[in-house]
């Protein structure tokens, strides 16, 4: 079983809640495990949060990327914005503990904490940040659409 979407959605804050109930739409269809699903739609969440906040110019409605993909055992979900991206020289911005109350900072880390692989960096060519990360999947005993 294999399932794909990708959205181009823009820089504001109602789209981060229009992404996340479309995959835990999708995998509550799938039949994935809803604690899972709960992960990955909290790392997808903090993901698009940054790209509203961080990808683009002050003020400009630039439209951001996300992408969703189960297929088989894993769902790899990757968003792109086309902000300012990370700093030249190949290097990701660092996993840095934030205090358990901090109200910015923590979005990395926990996408870190909830995902099983994890891949930052920016766009080639063209500027913009890029967050992919992957989770492997557990399905519940009623899944119509358990991989195989």
């Amino acid at each position: 079983m294999s399932i794909w979407w990708s959205l181009h959605l823009r820089r504001d804050a109602a789209s981060v809640p229009l992404a996340r109930r479309l995959l835990l739409g999708t995998m509550e269809t799938a039949g994935v495990d809803p604690d899972i699903s709960y992960d990955l739609s909290v790392a997808l969440s903090e993901a698009c949060a940054n790209a509203v906040e961080h990808g683009g110019d002050a003020g400009s409605s630039e439209a951001y990327r996300v992408t969703a993909y189960l297929d088989g055992e894993k769902c790899r979900i990757e968003v792109a914005d086309t902000g300012p991206g990370f700093p030249p020289g190949g290097r990701r911005p660092p996993f840095r503990a934030v205090h358990p109350e901090a109200e910015h900072g923590r979005g990395l880390c926990l996408i870190q904490e909830l995902a099983d692989h994890v891949h930052i960096g920016s766009t080639p060519g063209r500027g913009g940040a890029v967050v992919s990360f992957d989770k492997i999947l557990k399905w519940r005993e009623d899944a119509p659409l358990v991989a195989v």
